[in-house]
């Protein structure tokens, strides 16, 4: 099979002025089905931006990114925003749910932008919810969660509509350590278990640790020669590589 992202030769400018550095520039990499691959780098050095654009959501200066087999430059904006619905979830740093709505509503959001009716899902939304230990909180709105609750409660939403890909931004980038390890392990299972596709960026050492693969971004630059592989990826072996990279 082909992979479920293959990326080519990417750049991005924001500032198109002559001589201008790109943020991106000359990304290739390739995320098989089923695979679990981190990408790390420092607070600015593209991991956001890259994200963005593997999504259809940005595009790139130059290059091409293909998503299930399919060039998004060559679709219509229209064409874009369908597949992104029907090969993509997300899962947000800041969580992105909806004040107003509990965690059913929440977590049915997905299949009503894809034009379906929640309620024809409701077992499965408290299926997910169960799933996550939100047993019981169904009715619950955001604010009467904690953080942890709330970013369980996104990738429930996330994992809703059955999209084979998920992208993580910075997941736990706002929880304890704790509620953060419990975010990544259940990333890590719904991986090896619902055999999903996750593409996850951080700058955190401890997340990374739950990858089958990390690669490094450097001064926008993606350092291929240099990425770990797991089983066996620890702390310790990601500082090593960080320091020796000089991020």
């Amino acid at each position: 099979m082909p992979p479920i992202l293959q990326v080519r030769e990417l750049y991005k400018f924001f500032d198109k002025r002559e001589g201008a550095s790109p943020v991106l520039r000359d990304v290739s990499f390739a995320v098989e089905a089923g695979e679990f691959v981190c990408i790390m780098g420092p607070s600015g050095s593209g991991k956001s931006t890259l994200l963005h654009m593997l999504s259809g959501l940005d595009s790139p200066t130059a290059g091409s990114i293909e998503l299930s087999g399919k060039n998004l430059k060559t679709l219509s904006d229209g064409e874009r925003t369908l597949l992104r619905r029907a090969q993509i979830g997300y899962v947000f740093q800041f969580f992105n749910l909806m004040p107003n709505l509990n965690l059913l509503e929440n977590v049915g959001l997905p299949l009503a932008i894809q034009g379906q009716h929640p309620g024809d899902h409701a077992e499965t939304i408290r299926g997910l919810l169960a799933r996550l230990g939100l047993q019981g909180k169904e009715e619950q709105f955001p604010h009467q969660l904690s953080g942890g609750e709330m970013q369980r409660t996104s990738i429930a939403r996330a994992l809703a509509g059955g999209q084979p890909l998920l992208l993580c931004d910075e997941p736990t980038g706002n929880l304890s350590q704790k509620a953060g390890a419990e975010v990544m392990a259940f990333l890590r299972q719904i991986c090896d278990q619902d055999h999903k596709t996750v593409v996850l960026v951080t700058h955190n050492p401890r997340d990374a640790t739950f990858a089958d693969r990390v690669l490094f971004l450097v001064d926008g630059a993606l350092d291929q020669e240099h990425a770990l592989r797991g089983p066996g990826l620890t702390v310790e072996r990601i500082h090593e590589q960080l320091a020796a990279l000089h991020i």
